[in-house]
Parts: C-alpha cells; structure tokens; sequence
C-alpha cells in the first residue's frame, strides 16, 4: 500500500491535499485536474505488478469511457480499468486514444481497434460496431452481439458479503445503491448487484425492502443523502450492517453515521464494492469487495489484440472472480 506521503510526491502536492482529496473533503478548493493527478497517482502505486518492457510502436488504440472525465473522478473503478487497459497498451507498443462520454472528438481511420468500459445501449453498440468489430468491453456482457466482453463474477461477490454477514449474526441487514443510465440516457442500467443481494437475503429470509435506498448516483455526496435519509426513516428501527454498492456510497455512508455518533463498525457494519485505492486512507478503513480493475482493463486488451491478430469470429467473455476484504469498518 504506497503511503500518503509517497502519493503526494509522485502527484507533486502536499500531503494535506492528497489526504483530503482521498477523503473527498468536498470543502477543499482544489481543480479536476488535479483531483485526476492525485487519483491516478493513488492507483498506479496500488498496482502491484512490475513495470514491463516496452515495444515497438504498433498503432492505435481507442479507450471508450462510457462516464465523462468528471464522472470518472467520482468512481475511480471506471478510472482504475482504463488506467489498466492503458499501461497494458503502452507495454504493448499502442498509442492510447482516449474518448469520453463528453469528449468532441471522434473514432478515426487510423485506430485499430476498441476497448469501451461501461456500460453501453442497444444504439452506442452498434455505432461502435459499424467503425469496427475489433471492440472488447468491460464490465458490459456482449456475447449475444457476438463481441468479446470482460466482467466480474457479481454473484461470487455478493454471496461472500452475505455469507459474512449471516455468519456474524446480523438480523437487519441494509442496502445502498445507486442510479445509472447510458451515455444516450436510452435507458436506466440494472444493477446486478442489488439484484443479487436481494435475492440472497430472500433466501436467507432476512429481506426487508424498507431496509433498501438508492441514492440518485454513486458519488461521495449521494451516499450521504441516502445514509441520512435511512436514518430519518428508520429511526430506532435501523440495520446493523450495510452493503453499499460501491466504495463511494460507502464512504459518503460512513461520513453521515458518525456524524450522527454512530460507532463503526460496533454500531453498524459497512461493506463496500470495488476496492479503490481510497478504500484504504479513510477512517474507518474501509471493508469492501476488492475487484481486480487493473486485471480487468489489461485481460480486455489481451483479447482485443487477440481479435486483431487472429481474425476471430467467435466472441469470448472472460469473468474475473473477486475477494471479500475486510477491515476496520466491518471487523
């Protein structure tokens, strides 16, 4: 774990500024670009692979962020896949071409193939899919349009939440998501993950739909609207553990429970999802699902290149299994 003093040497500030900045302390002034610094910086030094050698210049790359950049400083799990598929393209030789979902410019003649992240509409796939069939995406399923896809393993995940819940006795037993749509705003996006848990605590006969929010997003600041909002609610009447979509909610959630003196995790336990690199620098630290988003953006690669260099009609989807971390805010 690279330490904050170490963050703030690489990013070029002090250490005050990363702490707040990995604290999404929404009352320091401080610009996108270098929130984005401090961030990326925070990830690379997380990342526990080597530097590898790198190739000859082999063309161009196009990296399709389904968030625009703004977006993606609030969920630093899209930020931490691209950030993968980057360096795995620059070890292999590839010029990166980045495309946000706010982004002027356009797909051109010269890129040799497509990594889009996110999550896509019926209408996005297609007009990806008319420039060229040598796309991978992640975090998207598309075999049934016969393209290469990497995901996560949600019920993996969410099946270990659940069996350490259940194991330490939690009998009330809350749910924070959030809202998405695509990029077109087409349609909303499922969350598989509410789904999933929702289902398991059916089983479990421990679902309580009054026990459930979904915030408006998933950024900092929508975590504590929805955290604050089940406590007017629920009053007295409140869960004892929460899983919390993403690590974002998690920390916006666990702001707004100490505000209100609750202790963590002796009051109430919290979960998050995705194991950003921010997980770790804020107090409590956090416990949350670690998904290999480095992995994920380098694997969408490997098969991108492996469409391009094979002229491969068949479509893979490769699923990345996950592991439940636990620290101070569960333990």
């Amino acid at each position: 774990m690279a330490t904050i003093k170490e963050i703030a040497e690489k990013a070029g500030v002090s250490s005050a500024t990363v702490s707040r900045v990995l604290n999404y302390d929404e009352s320091l002034s401080v610009s996108d670009e270098t929130k984005k610094r401090i961030f990326e910086t925070a990830e690379r030094l997380n990342y526990s692979k080597h530097e590898k050698k790198k190739k000859l210049k082999q063309g161009k790359i196009a990296v399709v962020q389904w968030y625009t950049e703004k977006e993606e400083l609030n969920d630093l799990y899209y930020l931490s896949i691209r950030l993968g598929v980057e360096k795995k393209a620059e070890e292999e030789g590839y010029e990166i071409v980045r495309l946000f979902q706010d982004s002027k410019s356009n797909l051109t003649a010269d890129i040799a193939g497509i990594v889009a992240i996110g999550k896509f509409s019926e209408r996005e796939i297609k007009k990806l899919s008319k420039w060229t069939k040598n796309i991978c995406f992640v975090d998207s399923n598309q075999l049934s349009h016969k393209l290469d896809s990497v995901e996560v393993d949600f019920e993996q995940a969410v099946t270990e939440v659940v069996d350490y819940l259940v194991e330490r006795q939690h009998q009330k037993i809350g749910f924070i998501g959030g809202k998405e749509s695509y990029g077109d705003q087409s349609a909303t996006v499922v969350d598989k993950r509410q789904l999933i848990f929702e289902q398991l605590l059916k089983e479990q006969e421990l679902f309580s739909e009054k026990f459930f929010f979904v915030a408006d997003s998933y950024h900092v600041s929508d975590g504590e609207k929805a955290m604050q909002q089940a406590m007017n609610l629920l009053g007295d009447d409140f869960p004892t553990a929460f899983f919390i979509a993403n690590d974002a909610l998690a920390i916006g959630s666990l702001r707004i429970l100490q505000e209100n003196g609750l202790s963590i995790p002796n009051d109430v336990c919290i979960i998050g999802f995705n194991d950003a690199s921010v997980a770790k620098y804020v107090f409590p630290t956090l416990s949350t699902v670690r998904v290999e988003t480095e992995l994920m953006g380098e694997t969408a690669l490997e098969l991108l290149l492996d469409r391009m260099s094979t002229d491969r009609t068949v479509a893979k989807k490769i699923t990345l299994s996950t592991e439940l971390i636990i620290r101070e805010s569960s333990d």
